[in-house]
């Protein structure tokens, strides 16, 4: 399982990582390969609101379908439209190519989540 130690993680598989001002999320190898081959992602509008916590995505593989949730609180500016017509690259690339969202807000909440090491704890 890859768990780059350039970003933070939440407890429910989510990844956060600032880029250019933004905060980029997506979800973890572990959580990409606990779902199996995910065949659809829905994402919110550029432009909505959310709160930590607040449903973010929706994912559905062949084996289920599962809710994603904001990390940070903050406001939707990108969505990754390749998911739209590619799905799977969440499995072929979780930490790349398979982020969900980039969100403008407040980065200081990412120091609060867990770092590289604390999340392959609680995956292991």
């Amino acid at each position: 399982m890859k768990v780059p130690d350039d970003r933070r993680y939440s407890e429910e598989h989510e990844w956060a990582l600032a880029v250019d001002g933004r905060i980029r999320i997506g979800i973890t190898d572990y959580a990409q390969d606990a779902l199996g081959d995910v065949v659809y992602i829905e994402l919110p509008e550029v432009g909505r609101k959310m709160n930590k916590g607040d449903g973010l995505a929706e994912v559905e593989s062949t084996k289920s379908v599962a809710d994603v949730y904001a990390p940070i609180s903050g406001t939707v500016v990108a969505i990754n439209e390749a998911l739209a017509d590619n799905p799977g690259l969440v499995n072929e690339d979780p930490y790349g190519a398979g982020w969900f969202v980039e969100m403008e807000g407040d980065a200081a909440p990412l120091e609060t989540m867990l770092d590289a090491a604390a999340y392959v704890a609680i995956t292991h």
